[in-house]
């Protein structure tokens, strides 16, 4: 585990712009060096496992990052969090929503592709319970399971060791939509489950950012490019534990999850 100014590299996650109102702010080429580059995407993955999809998206990170890192948080009309992309909510539409199509990559996971499919499974059943969102295991591409296949994202695994997983958000052109699940999720990683991890990547999937990057958290700072939809939840299933969290279980969704995801998808 490192400190590198205002940069916290975690134990379990790795965060970028990870900052207290207090910490000198790091140079954009402080920022970009710490930035993980997935070498076959090219996307930079910041945050833990948020994309900034090419130099310019990360570029943007950086201003909002330095912008905000100072402590002059935004304010909301109200008191989980939404992603906002150009002053708007990053959120499926409501036909989008009702058939978030899928597949997972079968000769990727091999003897771990069923215990991926029921995870899978349990995850996406979780957010389909408290929110109108609806997500289709397209099984039969299975076989065939690319960026490039014909569903609204897929699922693979790598062997990074930078995270346990990564996904994505709406607003995500189709050729990064992928959650990809590193081998490192499949270890003993107590007291999380690939489920657990799957929630929390799946919140991203449907336009939930951190939690922690809330003032009330007091440390791992991203930009407040967000829109409460909740009041502040420290146990939310969008908290790292290492940023002030306070479940200390498997990541599942809290009261206050459910009804962010009812809020944003009624």
């Amino acid at each position: 585990m490192t400190l590198v100014r205002s940069m916290c590299v975690l134990a379990v996650f790795i965060l970028v712009g990870c900052a207290t109102a207090t910490e000198d702010q790091l140079s954009w080429e402080e920022f970009q060096a710490q930035a993980y580059r997935e070498p076959d995407t090219g996307v930079y993955v910041i945050n833990g496992d948020e994309l900034a999809e090419n130099l310019d998206a990360l570029r943007a990170s950086y201003e909002a990052y330095r912008y905000d890192s100072d402590g002059r948080y935004a304010t909301t009309a109200q008191s989980l969090i939404v992603n906002r992309v150009s002053g708007r909510d990053d959120r499926w539409s409501d036909a989008e929503a009702a058939n978030l199509t899928y597949c997972i990559s079968s000769s990727s996971f091999g003897s771990r592709y069923s215990a991926v499919v029921t995870a899978m499974n349990t995850a996406t059943s979780a957010w389909e319970g408290v929110g109108r969102v609806n997500f289709v295991h397209s099984s039969s591409l299975d076989g065939n399971c690319t960026r490039r296949t014909g569903v609204v994202f897929n699922v693979r695994q790598v062997n990074s060791g930078q995270y346990l997983a990564r996904a994505f958000f709406p607003s995500t052109s189709r050729r990064n939509r992928e959650v990809l699940i590193d081998a490192s999720s499949f270890g003993s990683i107590d007291p999380y489950t690939l489920a657990g991890i799957l929630r929390h990547e799946l919140g991203h999937t449907i336009g939930f950012r951190h939690e922690h990057t809330r003032p009330e958290s007091g440390t791992c700072f991203e930009d407040n490019s967000w829109r409460a939809l909740t009041a502040y939840d420290s146990a939310s299933v969008m908290h790292y534990p290492q940023c002030n969290g306070t479940n200390r279980g498997d990541l599942v969704l809290t009261n206050l999850d459910k009804t962010g995801a009812g809020v944003l998808y009624p």
